[in-house]
């Protein structure tokens, strides 16, 4: 998927206009004007071309119809194009409508003769935003062709192209519906990573926790809970979407086909497992760093403490001496023997001091048989 500007996110369901035809193709005003690719082989051909136009591909597709095709068009700018693809496949206004509304979660719809209509999303995590992007890709299976539709010009199915390109496996053999599955397959294998790359952060975000934490931490938290929440709503309905297919009858998908699509799904159940276990991790991360900002501000108050016990006992003893009595009489001239005598004394203000020491000593000495100085 190609690397856009990160923005504000919208919430693209939101937007759509109340009270629109059933059907209506409104074209996005970021959408891209449509390329077209296509992959024609069997066991003892292989073409592949990107055409200027639509028309060219059809042509293309038709003069060999002993061949399957991948018929691949990224981009929806061009309404009339869409609208051809609609007549010449036997699409119905819903789907496509379904197809430029690219914020539908993975599902599948049999239609026409066995025909199917397959909703997958494309994952790719940014590591310098570390944000989800997803792309929809729109699957059409037909009797010798899969016609896959997305938004965007990159995608990760180039593994598969390159593995039809070179002839490995059966994929050249097969019915166009193990290719279907194998893009499915190639999309699941993709959340992977992803998930890889959300645990490094998770781990990496424990560690600012427990040395810096900071407000920027707790957001950074806070926004990865956030995309986790949103790669859940991904990828409950990919499960969904393997059940169904696995659901369908033989003539729709082979039993010797079901095999493919039930590992597919025993990836989509790990996938899950995966996303829960990163949102406890995730939920983890929060409650550790309010107990490791609570432990510091307990380590801040504890010598706010300490220097707050060891100066009351010397501000009682400077604030009593300060209270400045007389020692005399003013009018008889006698002395007052209970009226601060000490202030007279020899010595008396060097004594004082090193009472006031000895007393801060006595102090730090019984602060440390209780064990406060140990965790400094």
């Amino acid at each position: 998927m190609s690397k856009r500007k990160h923005m504000p996110k919208r919430n693209k369901i939101l937007e759509r206009k109340a009270g629109t035809k059933p059907g209506t193709l409104a074209i996005p005003a970021e959408a891209f004007a449509p390329r077209f690719f296509l992959m024609s082989f069997n066991e003892h051909m292989f073409e592949e071309v990107e055409t200027h136009t639509y028309q060219e591909l059809l042509h293309k597709v038709r003069s060999v119809p002993d061949a399957r095709h991948w018929i691949d068009i990224r981009g929806y700018a061009d309404q009339a194009v869409l609208e051809q693809v609609m007549q010449d496949f036997g699409i119905h206004a819903l789907q496509m409508e379904d197809v430029i509304n690219d914020y539908q979660r993975p599902k599948v719809e049999d239609f026409d003769q066995n025909r199917l209509f397959i909703i997958t999303r494309m994952l790719r995590w940014s590591p310098e935003f570390k944000t989800l992007d997803d792309v929809q890709l729109s699957l059409f299976t037909g009797p010798n062709y899969v016609l896959s539709l997305q938004s965007d010009y990159g995608d990760c199915l180039d593994p598969l192209r390159e593995r039809i390109r070179v002839g490995k496996g059966v994929i050249r053999q097969r019915p166009t519906m193990y290719m279907a599955y194998a893009m499915l397959d190639v999309v699941l294998d993709y959340y992977f990573p992803v998930m890889a790359d959300i645990g490094i952060h998770i781990e990496d975000l424990e560690t600012q926790v427990l040395r810096e934490p900071s407000k920027a931490t707790l957001s950074q938290i806070l926004d990865l809970k956030s995309e986790l929440v949103k790669l859940r709503r991904i990828t409950w309905p990919e499960r969904d979407l393997m059940n169904e297919l696995l659901r369908m009858d033989d003539e729709t998908i082979p039993d010797s086909l079901k095999v493919y699509f039930r590992d597919a799904y025993d990836h989509a159940v790990q996938l899950i497992d995966l996303v829960d276990n990163h949102k406890e991790m995730t939920s983890s991360l929060v409650e550790l760093y309010m107990s490791t900002v609570s432990n510091r501000m307990n380590e801040i108050m504890k010598v706010l403490t300490i220097i707050s016990s060891i100066f009351i006992p010397l501000s009682f003893i400077v604030g009593l001496y300060g209270m400045n009595f007389s020692h005399q009489d003013p009018d008889t001239g006698h002395t007052l023997r209970y009226n601060m005598p000490e202030l007279y004394q020899p010595f008396a203000y060097p004594i004082l001091l090193g009472f006031m020491a000895i007393l801060i000593l006595l102090q730090l000495y019984f602060f440390y048989k209780k064990g406060w100085f140990r965790s400094f």
